[in-house]
C-alpha cells in the first residue's frame, strides 16, 4: 500500500477548495470555470521536472509548451512544497514565461528574477523568515542559541543568514550542528553531545520536521531536556511525527508559521471528500485506505475480507465510510499555514484572469493597446497580470507580489503548550512584521506563554550575564563576543546602560559618581570661612591681630618707659602697625575670588611684609649706629636720628611697591577655573598673571629679610640692657626659616590647601616677629616692671664694668 503524505496533500486540498470556492462565486470570473491537474513529484527532481513537462505539453508531446489542440489552456503552476524540487522547475518555466507560484519554497535565489523570471511565491523568501528569527532572540534577551539546520541549501544558507543577523543584533552562536535524513545513529549522538556539552537554553532549528524528528527521540532517550526549542516556518509541530512521547520534550517551546487568514468552509470540504464521487482521484483512495485502515476494492471484487498472508486479513473499504470532525484532526488542522497559501496561490491566478477578462480593447497593456484572448492565453499574458495584481483577503489584507515575486506577509508566534493530562496545544501568543518600525517588530501577549517549567518567566539564555551601569564589557580572550567580564568603569567616565562596550567620558566639568553610572557637576574648590581650614584660620588671625592690637596699646601706655623708648619707639609703633595689617591680609586670601581680591592678595601682602622687613632693618641699623655712636669722635652720630631709620623704610618699601604696580599693571592675577589639577574636583584660584612678578616679590621679601638678618647676628654681642639685636636675630631665623619651608610646600599643593600654606606662612613668619621682638618686652612692661627703670640699666652697666 502507497503512503500519503497527509500534510502534503492537505496543502493540495486546500488548493481544490479555493477552486471550488471560486467556481461557485457568481460573477467572479463568468462563463469560465477552474480546472486542475494534480502531478505527484514523489520527492523526486527526475519525477518534478517530467510532471512539469506533461502539465504544460501533454503527456505525449515532446515539445515543451507545445500543446495540442485537446491540450487544454494552462494558466499556470502552483507548486511545488519543496525547495530543491523547485528549483529545476522554475528553471524549465522561466524561459518558456510560463507562471509558476509556490506556497512553501523559500529558497532566498529563487528571488533572483534574472534565472527565475516567472518564479513567485505567496511566502516570503527564507530571508525574512531569518530575520523575524533574530528579532525573536532579540525580544527575549536571548544573546546565547544554539543552532540546528538541515544539511542541504536551505538549512545552511539561512543558519548562516539567522546566525549573521543574531551577531549584529549582539547575540551569539555557540555551536551550528548539521542534521540530515540519512545521518546514522552515531552522528546524531554526536550532536546530542554537542546539546548537552554547551551551556545554551535556546536552540534555534531551521529545519523540516523529518530532519529534526531521530534527533528530538533520541534526546528524550537520553533525558536532555530544559531546553526551549525555536522552530522556523519549515517546522510543522505535531505530536503524530514522533515516536513514543517524544514530542514532550518541545514543551514550552516556540515556533513561528506563516500569517493565516480563516477559511471558514474548509472543514466542512473536507468532511464532503468521498472516493467513490471521482474514479479517477487515486489520493483520495490512499487518503482513505490510511484513515480507515481499510483498501479501496476494485471494481471486479464484491467480498469484503480476503486473507493476505499467514495471520494477516485485509479488510476492504465498504464506500460507506465518512470523514467527521473528529477523524479531521489526521489532517493537522492547528496548523494551515502552508495550505493558506496554497489557496491564496489559487486566488493570485483567479484575481490574474479576472484582470485578464476585465481588459478594454484599445487600452490594454500589450502591444497597441491590445488585450489578451481568454479562449487563447498565453502563459506571459498571465505572468504580466499576475505581476501587477493585487486583490484583498477575506479579513481586507492586501496580497500582491513585490518585484521579487514575493509576498510580503507577517508570522505567527506559536507556544507549544503540553498539560500534565499530555493535551497537545498550539496556542498563537504573538506575531512578527518584519515590515513595522523599529522596536515594533515583535508583540507577544506574554501572559499566554508558557515556558517548559510551566511559569510565565522568561527563560535566560546568555554567556556572561549583562554588564549592569557603572560597567562596561571587557571581551574574554578566545571566547565569543557573548562572553565577557564586566570591568568598573574609570574615574571619570560612566556607562548609563546596561552591557555597554565602553564607558563615556564625562564633559570637563563633570565628574563621574561613585556608582560610575551618571555625570555630576564637579565641586568647585577654594577655601571658605565656613569650612574647618577657612575657619581655623579666621579664629588664628583675628586672636593675632587682637593681640598684635593689644601689645600695641600696652606700648602706647607705656610709651615713656625707657624699654619702649629703647632702639627707636617710632620704629616699634610702625612695625606693630604693619603686623596688624599683616595678619588682617590673611581675610583677603579667603573666600570666593574676584578680580579685586586676586589683584590685592600677593601685592598688599608683599608691600606690607617689605615695610616690616625695612622697619626691622632699620631697628637693626639703629642699634648699630646707637653704639657706634658712644664715641664722641665717631662719624657715626651723624647718622642719628629720625632721618636714617625712615629712609630705610621707605627705601626698603619703595623697591616692592614699584614690583607689585609693574606687575599689576603688566600681567595682573585674575581669577581661574582650574580643571587639570584634579579630575574629581575644579579648582577656583587665582592665577598670578606673570609668576616671575610673584617669584621676584617673595625673592625681594627674602632678601630684607636675610639682610637684616645678617646685620642683628653680627651685632648680637653688643652691650646694652634693651639691645634688640638678639630678639632681631631669632626673629628673623624663624621669619626665614618659615619662608623657605613654604617654597616647596606652596609648589607641591593645590586648591584652597596652597592658599592655606601661604596664609599659614604669613600667620607663622608675623607672630615670629610678633613674639621675638615684642613679648620679651611686654614680659618686662607687664611682670617685670622693675626692670623698666633707669636705676635697673645704671646698676646693670655698672655691674657689667665692674665684670669686665
Amino acid at each position: 500500500m502507497n503512503k500519503l503524505v497527509i500534510r502534503y496533500y492537505r496543502d493540495v486540498l486546500g488548493m481544490i477548495y479555493a477552486i471550488e470556492e471560486i467556481n461557485q462565486t457568481p460573477g467572479f470570473l463568468p462563463n469560465i470555470t477552474l480546472g486542475f491537474q494534480i502531478f505527484d513529484s514523489c520527492l523526486s527532481e527526475i519525477s518534478a521536472i517530467r510532471g512539469t513537462l506533461e502539465l504544460l505539453s501533454g503527456r505525449n508531446s515532446l515539445i515543451p509548451g507545445y500543446r495540442t489542440v485537446n491540450h487544454p489552456a494552462l494558466a499556470g503552476i502552483i507548486g511545488e512544497t519543496m525547495s530543491s524540487l523547485t528549483v529545476p522547475m522554475a528553471r524549465v518555466m522561466g524561459p518558456l514565461q510560463y507562471p509558476q507560484i509556490s506556497h512553501s519554497a523559500s529558497l532566498p535565489i529563487l528571488s533572483d528574477k534574472d534565472q527565475f523570471p516567472s518564479f513567485l511565491r505567496t511566502v516570503p523568501g527564507s530571508t525574512l523568515q531569518n530575520i523575524a528569527l533574530a528579532r525573536l532572540m532579540g525580544h527575549f534577551g536571548w544573546t546565547w542559541v544554539g543552532m540546528i539546520v538541515s544539511d542541504d541549501d536551505l538549512g545552511l544558507q539561512g543558519g548562516q543568514h539567522v546566525k549573521k543577523v543574531v551577531e549584529q543584533n549582539g547575540g551569539c552562536v555557540a555551536f551550528m550542528e548539521k542534521i540530515h535524513l540519512r545521518y546514522t545513529k552515531e552522528k546524531v549522538l554526536q550532536v546530542v553531545d554537542v546539546i548537552q556539552r554547551h551551556t545554551v537554553k535556546v536552540i534555534i532549528v531551521q529545519s523540516a520536521e523529518a530532519y529534526v524528528k531521530v534527533l528530538l527521540e533520541t534526546l528524550y532517550e537520553y533525558n536532555v531536556t530544559g531546553k526551549i526549542w525555536v522552530f522556523s516556518a519549515y517546522f510543522v509541530i505535531s505530536p503524530g511525527i514522533f515516536a513514543d512521547q517524544a514530542w514532550k520534550i518541545l514543551n514550552g517551546s516556540l515556533g513561528l508559521t506563516l500569517y493565516t487568514d480563516s477559511m471558514s468552509d474548509l472543514e466542512e470540504f473536507l468532511c464532503s471528500l468521498q472516493p467513490s464521487l471521482n474514479s479517477g482521484d487515486i489520493f483520495t483512495r490512499l487518503l482513505w485506505e490510511q484513515i480507515f485502515k481499510c483498501q479501496w476494492p476494485q471494481a471486479n471484487r464484491s467480498d469484503s475480507t480476503s486473507t493476505v498472508g499467514k495471520g494477516q486479513i485485509l479488510v476492504y473499504c465498504s464506500r460507506e465510510e465518512t470523514l467527521n470532525h473528529k477523524t479531521l484532526s489526521v489532517f493537522e488542522l492547528s496548523d494551515l499555514s502552508y495550505t493558506y497559501q496554497s489557496y491564496l496561490a489559487v486566488y493570485a491566478f483567479a484575481h490574474a484572469l479576472n484582470s485578464l477578462m476585465s481588459c478594454t480593447p484599445g487600452q490594454g497593456p500589450f502591444l497597441n493597446g491590445t488585450c489578451a484572448d481568454i479562449n487563447d492565453i498565453q502563459p506571459w499574458q498571465t505572468l504580466h497580470y499576475l505581476k501587477h495584481m493585487e486583490f484583498k483577503s477575506h479579513s481586507g489584507d492586501k496580497i500582491f507580489f513585490d518585484v521579487n515575486g514575493d509576498v510580503r506577509t507577517s508570522f505567527h508566534i506559536l507556544n507549544i503548550q503540553i498539560s500534565q493530562n499530555e493535551d497537545f496545544r498550539l496556542v498563537k501568543v504573538g506575531q512578527i512584521d518584519t515590515t513595522a518600525a523599529g522596536g515594533r517588530e515583535v508583540s507577544i501577549n506574554m501572559s499566554a506563554v508558557l515556558w517548559s517549567d510551566g511559569s510565565s518567566m522568561v527563560p535566560r539564555s546568555v554567556c556572561s550575564d549583562p554588564c549592569p551601569p557603572g560597567y562596561r564589557k571587557a571581551a574574554r580572550e578566545g571566547e565569543p563576543v557573548c562572553c565577557f567580564d564586566c570591568v568598573p568603569c574609570s574615574p571619570g567616565t560612566i556607562s548609563n546602560g546596561t552591557d555597554m562596550i565602553s564607558c563615556i567620558q564625562c564633559a570637563d566639568s563633570e565628574w563621574s559618581n561613585e556608582r560610575r553610572d551618571r555625570c555630576i557637576q564637579k565641586v568647585i574648590e577654594f577655601l571658605t570661612f565656613e569650612e574647618p581650614l577657612g575657619f581655623m584660620i579666621t579664629i588664628s588671625a583675628t586672636s593675632l591681630t587682637l593681640l598684635t592690637v593689644a601689645v600695641f596699646l600696652v606700648f602706647i601706655k607705656y610709651r615713656n618707659t625707657p624699654i619702649v623708648k629703647a632702639n627707636n619707639r617710632g620704629l616699634s609703633y610702625l612695625l606693630l602697625i604693619a603686623l596688624i595689617f599683616c595678619f588682617l591680609c590673611s581675610f583677603i586670601f579667603i573666600d570666593h575670588p574676584r578680580n579685586l581680591s586676586c589683584m590685592l592678595r600677593q601685592t598688599v601682602f608683599g608691600v606690607i611684609f617689605s615695610i616690616s622687613i625695612s622697619v626691622v632693618l632699620a631697628k637693626t641699623i639703629t642699634v648699630v649706629l646707637a653704639f657706634k655712636a658712644t664715641n664722641p669722635n665717631s662719624s657715626a652720630r651723624k647718622w642719628l636720628g629720625l632721618k636714617t631709620p625712615s629712609s630705610i623704610v621707605v627705601l626698603g618699601s619703595l623697591v616692592q611697591i614699584v614690583i607689585c604696580a609693574v606687575w599689576t599693571v603688566k600681567a595682573p592675577p585674575f581669577p581661574e577655573l582650574k580643571m587639570k589639577y584634579f579630575k574629581e574636583k575644579i579648582i577656583f584660584e587665582c592665577n598670578e598673571g606673570d609668576t616671575i612678578f610673584f617669584y621676584c616679590m617673595l625673592g625681594y621679601m627674602g632678601l630684607l629679610a636675610i639682610v637684616s638678618f645678617i646685620v642683628a647676628f653680627l651685632s648680637r654681642n653688643l652691650p646694652g640692657s634693651f639691645n634688640e639685636a638678639k630678639l632681631i636675630t631669632f626673629s628673623m631665623l624663624v621669619f626665614v626659616s618659615v619662608w623657605i619651608s613654604f617654597i616647596p610646600a606652596y609648589l607641591s599643593t593645590r586648591g584652597k590647601y596652597m592658599v592655606a600654606v601661604e596664609v599659614f606662612a604669613i600667620l607663622c613668619s608675623s607672630a615670629g616677629l610678633l613674639g621675638c621682638i615684642f613679648f620679651p618686652k611686654c614680659y618686662i612692661i607687664l611682670l617685670r616692671p622693675q626692670m623698666n627703670s633707669k636705676q635697673f640699666i645704671v646698676g646693670k652697666k655698672r655691674h657689667n664694668k665692674f665684670k669686665d
